[in-house]
């Protein structure tokens, strides 16, 4: 026996390969998830129809009636392109943060139980559903992109700056889904939920800075907004889709959006299995 050899006990290749090996099943399980996920998506164009009405209707009333309000507009001039990172986030927002109704709904089926029973890892369920919410976000995204180049309305359009806008769009997306499933794990009927949906997504959409400078905002409100993971996800979005100076504030907008996401999905993975209680 040689010396290498001898200074590990048997089984201790398993034991250093064990973390890799949890990493590939995580993978794998949120994979089968996401095809799941995004195999009800291709049942459902409908929905998407419907749900890509209100982020132009937020675009071309709202946007259109302060067009001029120079004081809105965070210096850019078009008050409609300032907006638009974050009339997609606002629509992304809603998907997400009622996706933990269909955790409800499969409980109430009975699919959840069956689901919960394989050996899929339970964070590669939850990150597999958020990717579910981020395709659906992603799809609406391109739906107002192609909106907002037919009518002009003068963002920057690069490809790095729209790949990374759908990117940051995706993290926060998965993010507010996983707050979703924790909610769901919490909340045991559909119409609590909607209420509670209803007064979580409001106000995480009214103090941010999705349709207004944070420097409009008094003091205790700017406060809250600078907590809020969705200015983040819409200040990075406008940084990337407006051609704003960046610095390091890219990097913080990514940083906490994706801190924000590993903190929920590792939440909604420990109370997921509450869900069928």
């Amino acid at each position: 026996m040689s010396a290498s050899s001898a200074g590990f006990p048997a089984g201790s290749a398993e034991l250093r390969l064990d973390p890799v090996a949890r990493l590939g099943r995580l993978a794998s399980g949120t994979a089968a998830i996401a095809r799941v996920e995004l195999q009800k998506l291709r049942h459902d164009n409908l929905d998407i129809l419907t749900r890509s009405v209100q982020p132009l209707l937020w675009l071309f009333v709202f946007g259109t009636a302060l067009q001029h309000a120079r004081s809105l507009n965070g210096g850019y001039g078009d008050y409609r392109a300032y907006i638009a990172p974050g009339v997609m986030a606002q629509a992304a927002l809603f998907v997400a943060i009622f996706y933990g109704l269909a955790v409800i709904w499969e409980r109430d089926l009975g699919q959840l139980q069956r689901l919960l029973a394989t050996p899929l890892p339970r964070l590669g369920i939850v990150l597999g559903k958020g990717s579910g919410a981020s395709v659906r976000a992603i799809v609406q995204a391109i739906v107002l992109f192609a909106v907002l180049a037919i009518a002009g309305i003068g963002i920057h359009w690069s490809l790095l700056g729209v790949l990374g806008s759908l990117v940051l769009l995706a993290i926060g997306t998965a993010a507010f889904a996983c707050l979703s499933m924790v909610l769901a794990a919490v909340v045991k009927t559909r119409e609590r939920f909607m209420g509670i949906g209803q007064l979580v997504a409001m106000p995480l959409f009214f103090a941010s800075s999705a349709l207004y400078p944070l420097a409009l905002l008094p003091v205790w409100l700017r406060a809250i907004a600078r907590v809020n993971p969705l200015t983040y996800e819409v200040e990075g979005m406008r940084r990337m889709l407006l051609s704003l100076p960046v610095g390091d504030a890219l990097w913080i907008d990514f940083a906490v959006s994706i801190a924000f996401l590993a903190v929920f999905a590792g939440l909604a993975a420990r109370l997921y299995p509450r869900a069928i209680l």
